[in-house]
């Protein structure tokens, strides 16, 4: 799964992203409300782990937020208010969990679980298909008809974001954070390079599908265009 964790304890957030990659799980962190709702907004993911108390914007108005804009990730609000009425006010804002402040590891991933089991959440096993391909996140295979090749690491993350927003324009920041992560320090053109192997790819399937430069924004994957 792909988790966003929202939380303003710094430490708190690595020690978390070392736990969830330890059982295979990728994640970004936010430390700031807006930062939050910009990558709820702007990427895909399985699940959000929110702290209810951020700087600039709280928890529950991001949620109300990503809600209305018909954003259904589950998401497991995080907090050290544990009465009835901050647990009642959480859910209500469409949380689909409610965690409090110090909890367990061990709980936090049975929740997890818990979640993952409901119906519609994306899993990462679980095929993603486009036109003539599909791609299998687990093994990393990319196939189209009777052809099949296999992804690195890093193409198999690209090709999955662009699998679960086809026909849309990923800018280039969004797939910098969503690929390489927050923090990481990445050149410039190391995005063209990686492009540049998924299209030859796409050649070698003999696959319809397309990745499409849009010039000052950044790629879409699409049905080629008919002149």
């Amino acid at each position: 799964m792909h988790i966003l964790i929202v939380e303003d304890d710094k430490e708190l957030c690595l020690a978390l992203q070392l736990q969830l990659k330890a059982r295979n799980h990728t994640s970004d962190c936010c430390y700031k409300g807006s930062e939050a709702l910009y990558y709820a907004m702007s990427n895909s993911y399985d699940l959000i782990l929110l702290d209810r108390m951020l700087p600039e914007i709280d928890g529950l108005s991001i949620l109300r937020s990503i809600r209305q804009n018909h954003i259904n990730v589950p998401v497991i609000l995080t907090t050290a208010l544990d009465t009835v009425n901050d647990r009642i006010d959480g859910l209500d804002c469409g949380a689909d969990d409610y965690l409090v402040k110090p909890y367990a590891i061990e709980e936090l991933m049975a929740r997890i679980r818990a979640l993952s089991r409901r119906p519609g959440v994306l899993l990462e096993h679980q095929d993603l298909t486009f036109l003539d391909l599909c791609f299998t996140p687990d093994s990393r295979t990319l196939k189209c008809k009777d052809k099949e090749v296999q992804l690195s690491g890093r193409e198999a993350l690209l090709m999955e974001y662009f699998l679960r927003n086809p026909e849309k324009v990923l800018a280039r920041e969004q797939i910098f954070v969503r690929v390489w992560g927050t923090d990481a320090s990445v050149e410039d053109g190391n995005l063209d390079t990686y492009i540049y192997f998924l299209r030859k790819h796409l050649k070698t399937l003999h696959s319809q599908s397309v990745i499409t430069t849009v010039h000052g924004l950044g790629y879409r994957l699409e049905a080629p265009h008919v002149s």
